[in-house]
């Protein structure tokens, strides 16, 4: 009996450490890295809010809670257009915006976002990943104590919300609109008056005349900030905008105060949310559309001929402007074109025609 008893006994206590193993084991780890992210997107906004929100939650989730992120929306923490600052002075570890917002800080950072008639998001990605142009992108950011890496793309743009008709190249001149990057300069060149504003701000600037016209992003983004409520016209394509990378900036120090593993997560952990961004896009954009054709009643329009024309040309002027700026924006410029350049002579022979057969059904 007393064999017995002690036998028992020794398994109930066999028991007991080992769900206690199990559960220390399962415990969540002691987060080595406290990290706050700062966006120049509204809290949650669906794209490029939730888009910041994966990031996050990738990062802490790939490194065993390692790293801990704490997301901040425009306004949060600080304003939209301060998160660059923000994270090179490490009172945030990192952010997430779009490199045409730091166009004060060096023209040549409009290249790695969106350039009007440039390159598309798969080609952007071609271009930075295996093109050289991430590499330029870091050796820009790098005198200001930051890693950039590309997290996210929008795919191409459409051309905005419109208070007025534009029947022609004459109708852009005087347009009050709100555009940023290389296609407000371009804009202003065709007589009209480029003005920048965080998305927070549009559809009040827009519905009290303060703006005559806005571009956002697309169908998607477009419906949830409800623009077809402030505007009319809803006009494509977004020679503007035809694959806009999004970025995550990385306060340099901070990065190199990670193990390798985890600097290794955080670039990937980009990396994954930079493909499916593109991807929720591209499934959300065509059902937006057709919401808004059919339950809203907006009126599609495309820009007239005349005026894609005329746009093209002030683009290329100013893409090529700016590439002569300094030795470095040159090197970037050619970098670019260069990509441009051989991306063209393929998408015509493989996309273009594609797409043309596609449709002929």
């Amino acid at each position: 009996m007393q064999r017995r008893k002690f036998i028992q006994g020794v398994g109930a206590s066999s028991l007991a450490f080992g769900a206690t193993a199990a559960g220390l084991s399962h415990a969540k780890p002691k987060a080595e890295h406290k990290w706050r992210m700062v966006t120049t997107w509204p809290k949650n906004f669906p794209g490029l809010g939730t888009g910041a929100n994966k990031l996050a939650e990738l990062i802490e989730t790939m490194s065993g809670g390692r790293i801990q992120v704490r997301v901040f929306g425009a306004n949060e923490l600080v304003p939209a257009f301060e998160v660059f600052d923000t994270v090179a002075r490490g009172t945030a570890q990192i952010g997430h915006g779009a490199a045409y917002y730091w166009k004060g800080k060096s023209e040549a950072a409009q290249f790695f976002s969106a350039v009007p008639f440039g390159l598309t998001a798969q080609e952007m990605n071609g271009w930075l990943y295996h093109g050289g142009g991430l590499e330029l992108w870091s050796e820009l950011y790098d005198q200001f104590g930051l890693i950039p890496a590309p997290a996210g793309n929008t795919g191409v743009q459409m051309g905005g919300w419109f208070n007025k008709e534009i029947n022609s190249v004459e109708d852009l001149k005087g347009l009050k609109m709100r555009i940023p990057g290389l296609g407000g300069e371009v804009l202003q060149r065709a007589g009209g008056t480029p003005v920048n504003l965080p998305g927070g701000e549009l559809f009040i600037a827009l519905q009290n005349g303060t703006i005559d016209a806005t571009e956002w992003v697309g169908p998607y983004n477009d419906l949830a900030f409800g623009l077809y409520k402030a505007a009319k016209y809803y006009y494509y394509p977004g020679w503007h905008e035809p694959g806009t990378t999004l970025e995550a900036m990385i306060n340099k120090e901070a990065f190199e105060a990670l193990s390798a593993d985890l600097q290794a997560i955080v670039l990937n952990a980009c990396k994954v949310v930079n493909q499916d961004m593109l991807a929720e896009y591209t499934a959300r954009n065509p059902v937006a559309l057709r919401t808004l054709l059919t339950q809203h009643k907006v009126e599609l329009r495309q820009f007239p001929a005349d005026a894609v024309k005329r746009l093209l040309a002030l683009s290329e002027e100013v893409v090529a402007e700016i590439g002569q700026r300094d030795a470095f924006s040159k090197r970037v410029y050619t970098s670019f074109r260069k990509f441009l350049d051989q991306s063209r002579e393929w998408g015509q022979i493989a996309e273009l025609t594609y797409l043309q057969a596609r449709d002929l059904t």
